[in-house]
């Protein structure tokens, strides 16, 4: 009989757990505190399915890789802060590239203005191929990524950027990657210019890096998405790169298709 009320008592424990993960993440999600144009594009980025997906819990250490602004910051900030820890892997302090620059600059100001939602937050800096360390080695229990693979293709740095991630994580921890997914058998130079990388080409950087992909997810498909736009990817929304010119055509298709990737650091 004592056994019996141990395992009702253990499964209570894990119900109000796991509610209390739920509340802490739609609060997040709700929260005043969100830019109203950040929180217009729930729509097309699904943070609430995406954070789940990637078993994102308010207890555990996240590095969140370039930020930008902290649309994803917004939500991870307030949802750890108590209980678990941010690390905003940020541009590079000493960087000399303008925009980068300024989205950094912004992002300080952002943290040191509103202190009661970023106040505990970590700013580090990330430096594909370089040497700065987003957070201690083997200290993260999840490393996320949103719509950046792209971006290091330029410098070639796409694999480097995966080894540190591997790097950064513990054993069994996880990395979740949201990138816009090009067609298969999409040439590596196509990728480059359009901002859409192949979903196998994700999962074999993960691999050369050491992960193992467990899911994959439909969360942030978009159909209606054929990649194959003037000026890539950024002729969607929210760039709409060509401005007023078939504006209507790319608002009715909306954000991009997206792949939705979780992979896992072996724990041995």
């Amino acid at each position: 009989m004592k056994f019996v009320h141990w395992l009702a008592g253990m499964a209570c424990a894990v119900s109000l757990a796991g509610a209390a993960h739920a509340d802490s993440l739609k609060d997040a999600i709700k929260g005043d505190h969100r830019t109203p144009a950040y929180a217009a594009r729930d729509q097309y980025r699904h943070p609430e399915e995406t954070l789940n997906f990637f078993q994102v819990k308010p207890t555990m250490t996240v590095v969140e890789i370039w930020p930008g602004g902290g649309w994803y910051s917004e939500i991870l900030a307030p949802m750890l802060k108590g209980k678990g820890t941010l690390y905003a892997a940020h541009f590079p302090a000493a960087t000399e590239v303008g925009y980068f620059k300024r989205s950094r600059e912004s992002f300080e100001k952002l943290l040191a203005e509103e202190k009661d939602v970023y106040g505990a937050v970590k700013l580090t800096e990330f430096a594909p191929g370089g040497d700065s360390e987003i957070a201690p080695a083997g200290s993260a229990d999840a490393v996320l990524t949103f719509r950046n693979v792209h971006n290091w293709m330029g410098g070639n740095n796409e694999q480097a950027a995966f080894n540190t991630f591997f790097k950064a994580l513990k054993p069994g921890g996880v990395l979740g990657v949201v990138e816009h997914r090009a067609k298969p058998g999409t040439s590596r130079e196509e990728m480059g210019k359009s901002g859409y990388v192949t979903q196998d080409y994700v999962i074999e950087l993960a691999k050369n890096a050491g992960f193992v992909l467990e899911e994959s997810s439909e969360i942030n498909a978009n159909p209606k998405d054929t990649a194959k736009h003037p000026k890539g990817v950024w002729t969607l929304p929210p760039s709409l790169r060509l401005g007023d010119e078939d504006k209507e055509k790319y608002q009715a298709i909306g954000e991009s298709d997206r792949m939705t990737l979780r992979f896992r650091k072996p724990k041995s």
